[in-house]
């Protein structure tokens, strides 16, 4: 009796603790918001690559004739001078063959001379010939045998005159010989290599071989750095290198690109090009051969804002908003509802699939079309940012009832214009949405007043925040939509548009600069042809935590070093926190609402215990 009473007593106790686990212990834990600080620094956008140095001038001597190596003057990391003897090769050969061309010379003169005599005695023969033939003394046969002798005798002297020519020139060939027996160094420099040693032979039959290698000057060297494909469009002549070697691993060196080859070099289907880098080595530590670990520098901005790129990658979901008891932003549940997960503000729907940017990525789950908020930003080509309920898009046509200029009928967002309707040039960049026939202020056949109108009404609509930064965006491109209309020729109107972008009946000629013509001309390579790089800029976003809540807030951004990236607007403070992922405690239920009993085993298909709902794939 006893030992059933104990047992029932542990029975109960054993109960009591699994609802009590199953009471506190299976509650959700609270969200874990990871956050980081935006900070104020130098950002640095580079390009990295591998190369090799080099001298920046490498002559290789050789030697022109055959023969064994007699005498070395100069060994490795020996310092020459330009004309100074650094190797004799055995001239005995060299001093025959002349012995023997003088002999030839010799009896080519004599032969000359022989020849020379014949010559006087066959005109001698000839003049006599001709007086007895005048005095009919003898035929003419005997006279033209006469002739023919002097005609004879004169073409052997000539030919036994080429022969001491010849003669001549192979004498001074061999002396030729007998000179280059004596190597000499072309320039000033290094002996980097020597490949010969005394008593060695050389032959020099098919081409000269590689006596000495001499560095011009180890003062001055080169980086001939491999850069990829993908990073070549942004290496212009100029830019500011720095790089690294193994000998000296806490020494950074510089330098500055100095060429970039056109011919590509390809190794396993990997396309790279040559970028060539002088390198100053006044200590001459450098050495050629070394491999440097190159980084060209593309940007430098100093003392910016900088957020980290870990915030500009964390989407929201659903869930967050729902575990930290906060209702989801319009703008994310409008791009939920055009066919992307519920909250997930970098998806876009079925329907803009078409419209995807370059930029554009696919995601993992599901196989879905997602798009970073720059490239939406540029797919839809205008600025991202949150639209009030009830607002007018930026890509909608002209209100109903909207005044016209020249009468036209308002046309539904993506219609054609009709036949011969002036079509006004927009831009490609943000903001460009708003301009053109249809899309707001600064569309054609709409007069500036009108378009002024549109403008102001469309600020009018705006919230306090976003109007000031309507109104600063304006202004920085150069135009006050409160100040008054300008008539003058060439001025800006509301719609922030440049003198080349004013309507057809004021727009100057485009005409090309003067000197783009002749600057081809002019050029010696075709990097004096490539301008400067234009800068770079983006659009992003990001949430701050503030009072336990999420508040997104639209980023203008600038360069990026893979780590930070510049923000150019707004004015971020910083120490400002922002969000970098939120962890969730997801309960261990199927459902993800009704937590399982503890005393049944694991089942399958459920979530795990903790997932970050907050990161973008690719940031994990």
């Amino acid at each position: 009796m006893r030992r059933l009473a104990i047992f029932l007593l542990l029975l109960v106790l054993a109960g009591i603790g699994a609802g009590a686990w199953w009471k506190y212990g299976s509650r959700q834990k609270p969200p874990d918001v990871r956050t980081a600080e935006v900070t104020r620094g130098e950002i640095v956008e580079q390009v990295g690559a591998t190369g090799t140095l080099e001298a920046v001038n490498t002559v290789q001597v050789g030697s022109q004739v055959s023969g064994n190596i007699k005498e070395l003057y100069a060994d490795f990391n020996s310092i020459v001078r330009k004309g100074q003897v650094v190797a004799r090769l055995d001239p005995s050969l060299f001093e025959t063959q002349i012995e023997q061309a003088r002999a030839n010379l010799a009896r080519a003169e004599a032969d000359v001379e022989r020849l020379r005599v014949g010559v006087d005695d066959a005109r001698s023969k000839l003049a006599r010939a001709t007086e007895l033939a005048r005095r009919n003394l003898i035929p003419s046969q005997e006279l033209e045998a006469a002739q023919i002798a002097v005609r004879s005798s004169e073409a052997q002297l000539r030919s036994a005159q080429a022969q001491v020519t010849q003669a001549q020139a192979s004498l001074n060939q061999n002396r030729v010989n007998q000179q280059h027996t004596v190597i000499a160094a072309p320039i000033d420099g290094i002996v980097i290599s020597r490949n010969v040693d005394v008593g060695q032979t050389v032959a020099a039959s098919m081409q000269a071989p590689t006596l000495f290698v001499i560095a011009a000057d180890l003062a001055k060297m080169k980086v001939t750095a491999a850069v990829d494909e993908a990073d070549v469009g942004r290496i212009r002549p100029g830019q500011r290198v720095t790089f690294r070697v193994d000998a000296y691993p806490t020494e950074e060196f510089e330098g500055r690109v100095q060429q970039v080859r056109l011919q590509p070099q390809v190794v396993q289907n990997v396309v790279t090009y040559a970028t060539v880098i002088d390198v100053p080595n006044p200590e001459l530590k450098l050495k050629p051969g070394m491999t440097a670990n190159v980084n060209i520098e593309i940007a430098r901005r100093a003392s910016v804002v900088r957020i980290p790129n870990a915030a500009l990658r964390f989407r929201p979901t659903a869930d967050t908003f729902a575990a930290l008891g906060q209702a989801m932003p319009p703008e994310l549940q409008r791009a939920a509802g055009r066919g992307g997960r519920p909250g997930d503000g970098a998806r876009e729907g079925a329907g803009r699939a078409s419209a995807a940017a370059p930029g554009a990525t696919a995601t993992a789950a599901g196989g879905a079309a997602a798009r970073t908020p720059v490239a939406r930003d540029r797919a839809t080509a205008q600025p991202d940012r949150p639209v009030r309920p009830g607002a007018p898009r930026a890509d909608a046509g002209p209100a109903p009832g909207s005044a016209v200029a020249d009468g036209q009928r308002a046309r539904p967002a993506g219609a054609l214009p009709p036949p011969g309707t002036p079509v006004v040039p927009t831009d490609q960049g943000p903001g460009a949405g708003r301009r053109g026939w249809g899309g707001g202020p600064g569309g054609e056949g709409v007069s500036p007043e009108e378009r002024r109108q549109r403008a102001l009404a469309r600020l009018a609509e705006l919230p306090p925040e976003e109007r000031e930064r309507a109104l600063q965006r304006m202004r920085e491109r150069g135009f006050d939509p409160s100040a008054p209309l300008t008539s003058a020729a060439g001025a800006p109107d509301v719609t922030g548009e440049s003198p080349s972008r004013t309507t057809p009946s004021t727009r100057p000629a485009r005409t090309a600069p003067a000197q783009s013509a002749t600057a081809p001309q002019r050029a010696t390579t075709i990097d004096a042809l490539f301008g400067p790089l234009p800068p770079t800029e983006t659009t992003g976003r990001a949430f701050l935590y503030v009072n336990n809540q999420l508040k997104m807030v639209r980023l203008h951004l600038g360069v990026t070093d893979g780590t930070s990236t510049e923000v150019l607007a707004p004015d971020l403070q910083p120490g400002t926190t922002v969000v970098t992922a939120v962890i969730l405690d997801v309960a261990a239920s199927g459902t993800g609402g009704t937590a399982r009993s503890p005393l049944m085993g694991p089942q399958r298909g459920g979530p795990p215990p903790a997932r970050n709902t907050g990161v973008a794939p690719g940031a994990r």
